[in-house]
């Protein structure tokens, strides 16, 4: 009796406190924070909206320095992180700015924006102070004023709303422009993404497999046996005559291209190369020690049943270390997909580079009667955008880009994002000019990066 009595009071305990946790989470939306900057950016832009509550992070001294909140890294200069009773804020914190301070925003918000929401008052019993939303659209190279100056002077948080209709890449910046001794408090500071979450405002669709550009410059005719442009509805290719392997492969991948189709395994030789050249079969890599490891996947091409097996053809496949292909590979095609998920679109190029690879069988450098070559790496570059219209001119400075380099063998890594590298280095290696239909400004800008976003 005296235990099943215990057992009920603990029940009820259980739930009080369940009840208890659960009101004081409800009492203000927050967002987890994470150490990176950019890891962060791509959980919160899976939603149509982003709000900084301003409730993580610690800045108590007004001098000018970053401040890691729950969507990213802010840069608060004449301003601070306020929790006194004079702060006026909903939850525990609000920034106090003064003088003519700013509150700028480190990162860019990929979805672009439809409108931003701020609430503002008057801290204590302070004078009015009149402040300023600023946008920038190149990672904070300039900035643009949005709507008109806004006065506060109330002591209760009042909020205000600001047009943008600006797809791509957002930064924004609150200016304070009053100065003086009178301070404000900012809080809850939301971007409502463009279109309602679509990022560059459009409905996902097929686009160009090769819109940013043409690396090798192949040319679809037989005098360029080794550079021979395959254009195909899925992907478009530069293949090898001599290696019997594609040089690279460019793909489009968008929602619009996936669907419920099933993996139609049919392996097959290419018949649409020019007549007198080999065609490789779908057992050439037989018991070679190699996997067919598809350049375009099959999952991301998953709309009709012709688009699934357009993969399975002989010409999308390199001679790919099982471990590279099963593990590696998939996992960085996965997260491609959550990529798309999250209302994204990508453009993906992919190619081996090289001579000797080491499979389940050891090294080889050719496969096969056919001299099929095995590569020495396999590479891969995606470029990461919000869906919208007119792509190549939405890239900017601050466009994601992520570039893969990792050896084809069995000792590789699964976790692909210990092989970022930069496009620049890819193009040292390769001799090929990516991105090229990308201005010469952007392209130095992103080719030089490493990317150091989310790798899950």
């Amino acid at each position: 009796m005296k235990k099943t009595f215990l057992r009920s009071r603990i029940v009820v305990l259980s739930a009080l406190i369940a009840i208890t946790a659960f009101f004081i989470s409800c009492q203000k939306e927050s967002v987890e924070p994470t150490a990176s900057t950019q890891e962060t950016l791509h959980k919160v832009t899976s939603s149509s909206l982003m709000t900084e509550d301003f409730e993580t992070g610690t800045k108590t001294a007004y001098a000018g320095a970053a401040v890691t909140l729950g969507t990213g890294s802010w840069y608060l200069n004449d301003a601070l992180l306020g929790n006194l009773s004079t702060d006026r804020k909903n939850g525990t914190k609000s920034v106090r700015v003064q003088n003519t301070g700013k509150i700028t925003m480190q990162f860019d918000y990929t979805y672009g924006a439809s409108t931003v929401d701020v609430y503002h008052a008057v801290f204590s019993s302070d004078a009015s102070s009149t402040w300023e939303l600023y946008m920038s659209t190149n990672a904070g190279s300039t900035w643009t004023k949005v709507g008109s100056t806004v006065t506060s002077s109330s002591t209760t948080l009042a909020k205000v709303s600001f047009t943008v209709s600006q797809s791509g890449n957002v930064r924004f910046e609150i200016r304070k422009i009053s100065g003086g001794t009178a301070r404000i408090n900012i809080d809850d500071f939301t971007i409502n993404a463009y279109s309602g979450g679509g990022g560059g405002g459009g409905t996902p669709t097929r686009d160009d497999n090769m819109a940013l550009g043409n690396p090798s410059g192949a040319v679809a005719s037989t005098s360029y046996p080794n550079n021979y442009l395959m254009t195909k509805t899925q992907y478009t290719m530069s293949y090898n005559d001599s290696k019997r392997t594609c040089n690279w492969v460019s793909w489009h991948l968008s929602s619009a291209w996936l669907g419920s189709a099933a993996r139609q395994d049919d392996f097959r030789a290419d018949a649409t190369l020019p007549s007198g050249w080999v065609q490789v079969g779908a057992t050439d890599f037989s018991g070679s020690g190699f996997d067919r490891g598809h350049m375009c996947p099959s999952a991301d091409r998953t709309g009709s049943v012709a688009d699934n097996s357009a993969t399975f053809l002989m010409t999308n496949m390199v001679p790919q270390a099982p471990i590279n292909n099963q593990q590696t590979w998939v996992n960085l095609e996965n997260y491609c997909r959550t990529l798309v998920d999250a209302g994204n679109e990508l453009y993906i190029i992919s190619g081996p580079w090289g001579q000797g690879g080491v499979g389940s069988n050891g090294s080889l450098s050719t496969i096969a009667s056919k001299s099929i070559v095995v590569p020495a790496y396999v590479w891969k570059i995606i470029v990461v955008l919000p869906v919208g219209d007119n792509d190549v001119t939405r890239i900017t400075s601050s466009t994601r880009v992520i570039a893969i380099w990792t050896p084809n063998t069995q000792s590789v890594s699964s976790a692909w994002g210990n092989y970022r590298t930069t496009v620049d280095y890819i193009e040292s290696q390769t001799g090929y000019d990516f991105l090229n239909n990308v201005s010469t400004t952007i392209q130095s800008a992103i080719e030089s990066k490493v990317d150091t976003g989310a790798t899950s």
